[in-house]
């Protein structure tokens, strides 16, 4: 049941408000144990549990328990199969999580590398990593450009996980000016105040010094975020 919990979650819709705020904390010096404690934002149910009485069933309850977290309860019967409820849709947002984490993530982070952080210029790699950033661009472009969201009809864990890493698109040196429905999806995602709340986690976010004037490019903070970013390289390659 922890399964149909997670398809159930990154399957539903998603408020424009976080459901609750984390901060770690040490129980107290000495103590090994690192605790995770939430200060809810709200107190009304946003998560909805499907589960049965099984140890797989509470694994998740007790967890929302230890958590503080409210939630509902809809009970649901293993032996009629009501736990396969809108499994296409879950797959739809599974298929493009994976996306990010497969492709988009991994190809943009090597141009992130190579065009931002390497001591050394080399233009193949750059090109190789910057192409197949773009190419995957183009593939959520044409995903989007017959819906708003990329999976399921709905706001997703889909969007919020491609969306973290489109968003610095400039800094792998791919562009989204060229893709009409990518970058209609990226406004809309940028007009969303948890997305703007959360890009501000833990500090205010330095990227979105480069992004002013509308979605501007200013080069100036690029450069200062360049010069910064092959300093810290440079450090970490002495040690």
């Amino acid at each position: 049941m922890a399964n149909e919990l997670f398809k159930s979650l990154v399957s539903s819709p998603l408020s424009s408000a976080p459901l609750c705020r984390g901060s770690l904390y040490k129980a107290r010096s000495g103590d090994h144990r690192t605790s995770l404690k939430f200060q809810m934002s709200t107190s009304k149910p946003q998560l909805t549990l499907l589960t049965a009485g099984t140890p797989n069933g509470w694994k998740p309850s007790i967890t929302l328990e230890e958590l503080g977290v409210p939630y509902e309860v809809k009970s649901i019967s293993l032996s009629k199969n009501e736990q396969k409820e809108d499994v296409k849709k879950q797959a739809e947002v599974m298929s493009w999580l994976m996306f990010q984490m497969g492709g988009l993530g991994p190809m943009q982070g090597q141009a992130n590398h190579f065009v931002r952080y390497a001591p050394e210029q080399i233009e193949y790699a750059k090109n190789r990593y910057v192409n197949e950033t773009n190419r995957l661009y183009q593939v959520l472009n044409d995903r989007l450009k017959d819906r708003e969201w990329l999976a399921a009809d709905q706001y997703s864990i889909a969007d919020i996980a491609n969306f973290s890493w489109v968003f610095c698109y400039f800094w792998a040196g791919a562009t989204i000016d060229d893709k009409p429905h990518l970058k209609a999806w990226y406004d809309r995602m940028m007009a969303r105040p948890a997305v703007q709340k959360g890009l501000d986690v833990p500090e205010v976010n330095s990227f979105k010094k480069v992004l002013e004037g509308g979605g501007q490019i200013n080069e100036d903070e690029v450069e200062k975020k360049v010069a910064e970013a092959r300093k810290f390289m440079g450090s970490t390659a002495k040690k």
